[in-house]
């Protein structure tokens, strides 16, 4: 029997560790951006660069968690076209090789239904699933669909999130807790928030998961520092989405940038 999307989600972190990593490397990326075919090489690009997980984003009209960097690279794929069902074929190719987690908002799994999304999910082979615009509260039928056919799902928690909430946001994550590292939408910063290290030990106390650190993480210094504040799980996206959109060599460029990563993340 094939592993679940759970216990790839769990092996790729626990490879990581044992490959001399201080974190697992999640690159982000949006699907079919710039367009199709260059989002399969980018992503393949990814995992010859030292990936050990995906993040892999369904382009949206209204992406209320995304910076301008990212929304934009979601207004262009939809332009070109691209399809929840294209990225869900580009996510099964790419976990044939590394889990992949699907980062999708809320509407299109509603257009389709919760079962029948999470079926589609599950017949890809991808791993699981984050869905940024669902509060804890309603989060329940994608929590159980999700853990009805062993996919990951993935929560987030931010620095405003109270210790109560922490708690019960951190039960229910499947695969790994995503921490929100600043307040605001993703994009590139010059420095990382203050109390990393607070927030990450906070996560940590309310989950049984890995935590991941996202969110204006951009640099291998930034990375780096990530993963000495306490973070299993390193997430970089408006970086590699604003190298992979360069007119030339952003192929060339996003797989110099997770070399890069990794490379700040291996410590032996």
């Amino acid at each position: 029997m094939s592993a679940s999307g759970v216990e790839r989600i769990a092996e790729a972190f626990a490879r990581a560790r044992a490959d001399g990593r201080a974190a697992a490397l999640m690159p982000y990326m949006m699907g079919g951006f710039p367009d199709l075919e260059t989002s399969r090489r980018i992503g393949e690009a990814y995992i010859e660069a030292g990936a050990d997980l995906i993040e892999l984003g369904v382009p949206f009209s209204d992406p209320l968690a995304d910076g301008p960097v990212i929304h934009a690279a979601a207004t262009t794929a939809l332009a070109e076209g691209v399809t929840l069902a294209d990225v869900v074929e580009l996510g099964s190719e790419l976990g044939r090789r590394v889990p992949v987690i699907l980062m999708c908002y809320v509407n299109p799994i509603l257009a389709r239904g919760v079962e029948r999304f999470a079926d589609m999910l599950l017949e890809a082979g991808i791993c699981g699933l984050i869905v940024p615009d669902v509060p804890f509260e309603e989060a329940g039928e994608l929590w159980a669909a999700c853990a009805g056919r062993e996919l990951g799902y993935v929560p987030l928690v931010a620095p405003t999130t109270s210790p109560e909430r922490m708690a019960g946001v951190g039960a229910t994550a499947r695969g790994f807790l995503y921490v929100v590292g600043v307040t605001g939408t993703t994009g590139e910063r010059s420095t990382q928030s203050d109390g990393p290290s607070e927030l990450l030990a906070r996560a940590r106390a309310a989950t049984d998961a890995p935590v991941a650190l996202g969110f204006g993480i951009s640099t291998p210094e930034q990375a780096a520092a990530a993963a000495a504040a306490g973070a299993d799980g390193v997430i970089v996206g408006s970086r590699l989405v604003r190298a992979a959109g360069a007119l030339d060599g952003g192929l060339e460029a996003v797989s110099g940038l997770v070399h890069d990563l990794s490379a700040a993340l291996t410590t032996s």
